[in-house]
C-alpha cells in the first residue's frame, strides 16, 4: 500500500506523506533514551498480603485492636509520640527533645489560651546546686525583656545576678550592715502619692489595703522570733488590734490627717514602749500598766529585731530611688551571710512587703517577672512568713488588666516546703498547697531519693522520676518542665555570651 492510500485510510494526509511523494523524506528526531530507573529498596505488599502460596495471604483484613494505657506505658509501645507542641511564643528556651523542635516559654500566652491547661503563670523551680538552676532563670528573664517584661530580683542572697544588671546598664542595690542603703518596709509605696487629692472612697480603700499589707509583714516578723525551740512569740487578735492602732497614730491616720505620714519598725515599738493615752484607749485597756504588760512579748520581740537583725538595714526611711522603668532591678543581700539563715529569712520578709508595695499600683501593660531565690530561709521563719509567700503567688493573676507578676521561685528540693514546720501544723498545709499555685514547675537534675519525693507531691509516674534522676543529671540545663498537665523534656541552650554572663562557680575557679 502506498503512503498516499495509508494517509488517505487515516482521513487526510500529513506533510511527511506528501513529501514523500515527491521523493524528499522529512529527517526525523530521534527519541529520547528512556531512564533507567533505580532498583526499589522496599517492596509494598498488599495489605492482605501476597496472593501466593506461602506469602501469608489471608482473606480478610486484620481486626482493629483498643489499647488502654497509662501516659507513662504509651512511650514504650510508641516511643516517639510526645506531648502537643507548645506555641512558639515567648522566650526561646531551647530544644524539645521528644519533639526535636524549639522550645519556647511564655507564661502569661499560656494562661490566655484555651489549649495549654495553666491557669497562673508562676513558676517553681526545683533543681540540685550545680545544675544550671540559675542559668535557665537568667536565660528566661533575659530573653523576655524583649516583649515588654521586666525583672525585679527581690533579693540575691548569692549576688548572682549582679553581672546579669551591669550587663544591662543598671548597678544592683546592696544591702548589708554598715553600707548606707536603707529599705523601709513600711513604706507606702506608690498608694501613697496624691493622698490630698483623693476622694474619701479612694482614701479609705488604699488606707485598708496599706494597713492589711503592714500587718502581714509585723506578723510575718513577730512570729520569727522564738520563745524557746519549740514556741515562737504569738501574734494574735490582740496582738493585730494593738499594732493597727499604733500604725494609725504614727501615721496620723486616727487624729484624721489629710495627708499620711510615713513610719519605721523602729518608731512603732518606740511607741509601744511608751504608749500614749490615745494608743491605751483605742486598744481597751483600763491602765498604761496593763497595756505594758499585756504587750511585753510583741514589743521584746519588736525590740529583738530592731536592735538586732533590722538594725542598719530596715530601720530608717527608704532612701533609694528605684526606675521601674529599667529592664531588670536587683538587691544584693550576700553580705547578710554572717548573721546566718534567719537573719536572711527576715531581709526577704521585709524586701517583699516593700516589693508589694511599689507594685500595688501597676501601670496598664507593666508585666514583671519577680524572682525569689532562697525561698525556703523565708518560709521557716514560721507561718506568718508562709502566709505572706501565699499572698503574692496570688497576685500574678489578680493584676491582669493593669499588670501582671510572674513569680519564679527557686528551690533545691521538695523538702524545702515541708520543713517549715511540723508534719500536721498549719504551716506545712499552706506550704504543700503553694504547689497548686504555680502550675508551670521546672524539675531539674536531683538524686533519686529526692526524685520519689518529687513524685509523691506532683504524681510524676516512674519514667518522669528517671528521667530527673538520669537524664538530667548527665548536663545543665536539662530538666522536666510540668505545663498544667502537660510534660516535656527539654533542654536549655546557652550563647556563649550567656555562658560567660550567667557563670556562677567564679568563687570556686578563682580558689582552685
Amino acid at each position: 500500500m502506498s503512503t498516499t492510500a495509508r494517509g488517505n485510510r487515516r482521513g487526510g494526509r500529513d506533510m511527511a506523506a506528501l513529501l514523500s511523494d515527491f521523493g524528499h523524506d522529512l529527517p526525523t528526531t530521534p527519541a529520547p533514551a528512556r531512564e533507567a530507573k533505580e532498583p526499589r529498596s522496599f517492596k509494598y505488599a498488599p495489605r492482605r498480603g501476597a496472593a501466593r502460596p506461602g506469602r501469608g495471604w489471608a482473606p480478610a483484613k486484620a481486626p482493629a485492636q483498643a489499647w488502654r494505657m497509662t501516659s507513662d506505658q504509651a512511650p514504650v509501645l510508641w516511643p516517639f509520640v510526645s506531648a502537643p507542641a507548645l506555641p512558639p511564643t515567648g522566650a526561646q528556651m531551647g530544644v524539645d527533645q521528644l519533639s526535636g523542635g524549639s522550645f519556647y516559654c511564655d507564661p502569661f500566652g499560656w494562661v490566655l489560651r484555651d489549649d495549654v491547661t495553666a491557669t497562673n503563670p508562676n513558676i517553681f523551680q526545683f533543681a540540685k546546686p550545680g545544675t544550671g538552676k540559675s542559668g535557665t532563670t537568667k536565660a528566661f528573664c533575659n530573653r523576655m525583656m524583649p516583649f515588654g517584661y521586666r525583672t525585679l530580683v527581690l533579693g540575691d542572697p548569692k549576688d548572682e545576678y549582679e553581672s546579669l544588671c551591669r550587663a544591662h546598664g543598671v548597678e544592683p542595690f546592696v544591702i548589708g550592715p554598715g553600707l548606707r542603703t536603707r529599705i523601709s518596709p513600711l513604706a507606702m509605696g506608690p498608694l501613697g502619692h496624691g493622698w490630698e487629692k483623693l476622694s474619701a472612697e479612694e482614701a479609705q480603700r488604699r488606707t485598708t489595703i496599706i494597713f492589711k499589707r503592714w500587718l502581714v509583714l509585723v506578723r510575718g516578723l513577730v512570729g520569727s522570733m522564738k520563745i524557746d525551740d519549740q514556741r515562737r512569740v504569738p501574734f494574735g487578735p490582740d496582738e493585730s488590734d494593738v499594732v493597727r492602732n499604733a500604725l494609725q497614730i504614727l501615721t496620723g491616720y486616727a487624729a484624721g490627717n489629710s495627708t499620711l505620714r510615713e513610719t519605721t519598725i523602729p518608731q512603732l515599738w518606740e511607741l509601744l514602749r511608751n504608749p500614749s493615752e490615745d494608743l491605751v484607749k483605742a486598744c481597751e485597756f483600763g491602765t498604761r500598766r496593763q497595756f505594758l504588760d499585756e504587750t511585753r512579748l510583741l514589743r521584746n520581740a519588736l525590740g529583738e529585731l530592731v536592735t538586732g537583725t533590722l538594725a542598719g538595714l530596715f530601720d530608717d526611711f527608704t532612701n533609694i530611688e528605684v526606675d521601674w522603668r529599667a529592664p531588670i532591678q536587683s538587691f544584693s543581700l550576700s553580705r547578710l551571710d554572717g548573721l546566718g539563715d534567719e537573719a536572711v529569712g527576715i531581709a526577704l520578709l521585709c524586701m517583699n512587703s516593700w516589693g508589694r508595695g511599689l507594685r500595688e499600683i501597676a501601670e496598664p501593660g507593666d508585666l514583671r517577672i519577680v524572682v525569689r531565690d532562697e525561698v525556703w530561709k523565708q518560709m521557716r521563719l514560721g507561718v506568718a512568713a508562709v502566709m505572706s509567700f501565699d499572698a503574692d503567688l496570688r497576685l500574678s493573676r489578680g493584676m491582669a488588666g493593669k499588670g501582671g507578676d510572674i513569680q519564679f521561685a527557686n528551690l533545691h528540693k521538695p523538702s524545702d516546703l515541708l520543713s517549715v514546720g511540723d508534719a500536721d501544723s498549719q504551716a506545712t498545709m499552706i506550704a504543700k498547697d503553694l504547689l497548686e499555685l504555680a502550675d508551670i514547675k521546672i524539675l531539674g537534675g536531683q538524686k533519686p531519693k529526692v526524685a520519689r519525693e518529687l513524685d509523691s507531691m506532683l504524681g510524676l509516674g516512674p519514667i518522669a522520676q528517671d528521667l530527673v534522676s538520669g537524664w538530667a543529671m548527665q548536663d545543665k540545663g536539662r530538666a522536666l518542665w510540668c505545663i498544667g498537665d502537660a510534660t516535656y523534656k527539654v533542654q536549655t541552650v546557652l550563647h556563649p555570651l550567656e555562658k560567660e554572663l550567667y557563670y556562677t562557680n567564679e568563687a570556686i575557679a578563682l580558689a582552685l
